[in-house]
């Protein structure tokens, strides 16, 4: 590598901390990344990634860019930085009780996103599905990891019925393909039993049991008394539900497929780019489904009243790359699996539990107002499929 002397703001990346990589390693990546060998860095500068939603495993998202001089000329490159960490390290971590913290530590296994980077998933995942090149994956300490990342120029526009449409289809696929199937294991394998022994047992249902939680300024006017009999009868079903989750056939997940995490690129907006894995793991059919359909209502940026026009075709969508990919599981079957999912990783906590925890409320009271219809309609969708 050659670079340009002095380290004024032209080469300033010392945000970057202990996830930095040398000057030589550095050029190399921008070989990499350009297709070109021998460059000269003319400049490089680190600065925050703007992200408007904070994760416990996250403990930053960078953005490094500049322009290299090579044979052919003087090219720009840019990389997506991103560090992650136990959430032990999170101040929230503090407020978890002693005797819970060992389980609340692997509820976020934070280790599963370095694994993904470096499998070679990106040469398994279906046609019309990728995800980022991962240049270098760097273990910081015992507790956290750096990803220098490919930097993906995605086009931001609010998604129509057609992408969700595609989307779930793609997941589909993604779910049942068997060269992917190999790489479940990279995260974990038993999501739905270690969520209820974890986050439901310890924290989701004895807050819900709470007279305090139904009397809040907040979430009184949203989940009204027949809202909370149909949640807490939900609750007590819980066990049922579980063992009918146990009987249902598994597939890949990506884990938090809302549409921030699939990327439309700027010049191809059918192919997706799948980024945070953090959540990557073996889970029933239809997993991916929830936050797909549930993710922008639980941020307050889209309404629930879409609901029932996703799931009419989201679901079909997500049967037929199952298909395509080989697996022959019933629509029916699906749907009630679909329904039981969606309750469990969202009907639950579609009541904003955090106002109890001094935690930020979810936005405010027209969201709340949202997950209280989102709520009903898992609820009418988990009443539909009894039986299926």
């Amino acid at each position: 590598m050659k670079s340009e002397p002095g380290h004024g703001a032209m080469f300033d990346r010392t945000i970057l901390g202990s996830a930095d990589v040398s000057d030589d390693a550095l050029a190399a990546m921008i070989d990499d990344d350009l297709g070109v060998s021998s460059v000269e860095v003319v400049s490089c500068h680190a600065e925050v990634a703007e992200y408007d939603l904070d994760a416990l495993t996250t403990a930053g998202r960078y953005r490094v860019h500049g322009t290299a001089r090579h044979a052919g000329g003087i090219s720009p490159y840019s990389f997506f930085v991103k560090v992650v960490q136990s959430w032990t390290r999170s101040p929230q971590f503090e407020h978890v009780p002693e005797s819970f913290r060992e389980i609340a530590a692997a509820s976020l296994p934070w280790r599963s996103e370095p694994a993904v980077y470096r499998s070679d998933l990106h040469r398994r995942l279906p046609d019309g599905l990728a995800m980022p090149r991962a240049y270098s994956v760097i273990d910081i300490d015992e507790l956290s990891a750096g990803l220098w990342l490919q930097f993906i120029d995605h086009d931001s526009r609010r998604w129509g019925v057609e992408a969700f449409v595609r989307a779930a289809y793609l997941l589909g696929r993604l779910a049942a393909s068997p060269t992917v199937r190999p790489l479940r294991c990279l995260g974990s394998t038993e999501v739905v039993r270690g969520y209820d022994r974890g986050r439901l047992e310890h924290q989701v249902l004895p807050v819900l049991r709470s007279d305090e939680l139904w009397a809040h300024p907040l979430v009184a006017p949203a989940f009204g008394p027949d809202l909370r009999h149909r949640l807490m009868g939900a609750v007590d079903a819980l066990p049922s539900f579980l063992e009918e989750l146990d009987g249902a056939p598994l597939g890949s997940a990506h884990g938090d497929a809302c549409p921030r995490n699939l990327l439309a690129t700027s010049g191809d907006r059918k192919r997706l780019v799948l980024i945070d894995f953090g959540f990557w793991c073996e889970a029933p059919l239809s997993f991916d489904l929830t936050q797909l359909m549930i993710g922008e209502i639980q941020t307050g940026e889209r309404a629930a009243s879409e609901l029932s026009q996703l799931e009419a075709v989201c679901l079909p969508a997500y049967h037929r790359g199952l298909i395509d990919e080989g697996c022959d599981v019933s629509v029916d079957v699906l749907r009630r699996t679909h329904a039981l999912l969606m309750l469990v990783f969202f009907g639950f906590t579609a009541v904003p539990l955090e106002v109890l925890f001094g935690s930020p409320a979810p936005g405010s009271a027209a969201v709340v107002r949202e997950r209280a219809r989102a709520a009903s309609f898992v609820l009418d969708l988990l009443d539909a499929t009894r039986g299926m």
